[in-house]
């Protein structure tokens, strides 16, 4: 998927837990380690915004675009 989720850069550099932030934006540590794991299909606006709240940051700085790569083969 070429939209990366780099939750686990944040946290670092807020130094704070996982389980932390789950309890400060609402939502179970499980269902937020699948968004940091880029495990999740969709994230709602409102737990983006939660999450945002709390480390006090951009959407942009925890969301980044790579660009995928053309990994054909030419025989």
């Amino acid at each position: 998927m070429p939209i990366m989720i780099e939750l686990d850069i944040m946290l670092a550099r807020r130094k704070m837990k996982l389980q932390d932030l789950a309890e400060k934006v609402g939502i179970t540590a499980r269902n937020l380690s699948i968004i940091k794991n880029d495990k999740a299909k969709a994230i709602r606006f409102s737990t983006l915004e939660a999450i945002c709240e709390v480390l006090e940051c951009e959407p942009g700085d925890i969301l980044v675009y790579k660009k995928r790569t053309n990994t054909t083969v030419l025989s």
